[in-house]
């Protein structure tokens, strides 16, 4: 008799634990979530005066879940308009380049609570068959937002395609530009890299790099060679200046938003005149992946897909060094015209 009650008091406590360790697990994930759900964001500057331009974290928050239910269809429409929720054209586009960080970019203004991003490359202003269908069909295309949030999108294309840069102005004149540029010849056997996965995962062959980027009949620089044009960053930019001042552009270092994504971050911000909220909190090294990943709250992580950080190809350094003398007239240029000094060799 005694060993069945003291079996059914052992049965009970287990029960009460798991209850109390519920309960603590329920508090702990709402003061993480409440972490990034303050009372009130102001957007300042030309999205908004202070006091005029406010929306509730929280209410952000709650928008995050709302649209993820919306997008697999388990939330109306009627749901979406009581919460005052609409796409709305891009504010801001991080235009280029290609193998510089500009999904690592976009993933990291995310973070930021007036910021809504478009999930995938819309490739509008660089596509013929795209752009033809209107501007109506490219807003559709954006994310649900709040009127006072920044939608950006990003697609690389948009750098060294010859169209696109009057395309944009005609849809907004005072629009943002954001380009993260990488050391160039660093970039070029980025690019390199992921066309050659590409090919392999299809059972082809590739020439290597050095046969690419080096012409074999002047033993120069190969200018033709699609990676090699496109970190001549100084060329593309010169098309875009036609339309835009130098103003409406912020250069991203691609290479210390690898190593230190903070300080790149809070210049962004600064740019698109949004308070200050990320903060080191939302940033952690993640040794594994030997790169940085995101953390919205306590009980939501975020890295970057596996396919970042490719394992480049050696390549030989008599190369290197040619495309990197190639280069540095292009970049001192590129410094003079953006006003930023990059530590490239």
């Amino acid at each position: 008799m005694l060993f069945k009650q003291q079996a059914w008091l052992r049965q009970k406590l287990l029960v009460l634990g798991s209850l109390a360790v519920g309960s603590l697990l329920y508090l702990v994930a709402r003061v993480g979530s409440l972490d990034r759900l303050q009372p009130l964001c102001p957007i300042e500057g030309r999205f908004g005066a202070r006091g005029q331009a406010e929306f509730p974290l929280r209410a952000l928050q709650f928008k995050r879940g709302l649209l993820h239910e919306f997008r697999k269809g388990n939330a109306s429409k009627e749901h979406v308009r009581l919460h005052d929720l609409v796409q709305q054209l891009p504010k801001a586009i991080i235009i280029g380049v290609r193998k510089g960080g500009t999904r690592a970019l976009l993933e990291m203004l995310n973070l930021h609570p007036a910021v809504v991003k478009a999930s995938q490359e819309i490739h509008f202003f660089d596509n013929d068959e795209n752009y033809a269908k209107g501007m109506e069909w490219y807003r559709k295309k954006m994310p649900f937002s709040y009127p006072q949030q920044i939608t950006i999108e990003k697609s690389p294309a948009y750098f060294i395609t010859e169209e696109v840069p009057e395309r944009i102005y005609k849809m907004n004149s005072s629009i943002k530009l954001l380009i993260i540029v990488r050391e160039p010849t660093t970039r070029a056997i980025s690019d390199y890299t992921q066309v050659l996965e590409g090919k392999e995962r299809k059972n082809k062959t590739y020439y290597k790099f050095e046969k690419l980027a080096i012409d074999p009949n002047t033993c120069e620089v190969n200018t033709k060679y699609k990676a090699v044009r496109t970190s001549i960053y100084t060329k593309h930019l010169e098309r875009w200046l036609k339309y835009f001042p130098i103003e409406q552009f912020h250069i991203v270092d691609g290479d210390r938003l690898i190593a230190e994504p903070l300080p790149e971050l809070q210049l962004v911000e600064k740019f698109l005149n949004l308070p200050p909220r990320i903060s080191q909190y939302n940033l952690y090294f993640n040794a594994t992946r030997g790169f940085y990943c995101l953390r919205f709250n306590i009980i939501f992580n975020k890295c970057l897909a596996g396919s970042k950080g490719r394992t480049h190809p050696e390549v030989d350094p008599s190369v290197v060094t040619k495309l990197r003398k190639f280069f540095h007239p292009f970049n001192q240029k590129f410094y003079q015209i953006t006003g930023r000094t990059l530590n490239w060799p």
